[in-house]
């Protein structure tokens, strides 16, 4: 069973961020809790979307920021899924 999102819509998941920086600093809880980190895994289709053209600025595997409390938690067997409308991705990690 896959995920196929719908309209704006993006299927993430979520990836683990590193717990000390680059140069020893170990982060606290806190640190790691605001943006989080997540791997695009599928991309819904645009078109409109609430009478407005949406075009899809990210692709499958691109590295993406999204705040905390955005999207929708979905469990498919093992594995849990985010899934988010496009406008809720803050940033593309390069």
């Amino acid at each position: 069973m896959t995920l196929k999102p719908l309209a704006d819509r993006v299927v993430l998941k979520m990836v683990e961020t590193e717990e000390t920086t680059k140069s020893g600093i170990i982060l606290t809880s806190a640190a790691k809790e605001k943006p989080s980190v997540a791997e695009v895994i599928s991309v819904g289709p645009g078109g409109m979307v609430d009478g407005k053209e949406v075009v899809m600025n990210v692709k499958p595997g691109d590295r993406v920021i999204t705040s905390k409390y955005s999207g929708t938690e979905v469990k498919l067997g093992d594995e849990e899924y985010v899934v988010v409308r496009q406008g809720d991705i803050l940033a593309i990690v390069e």
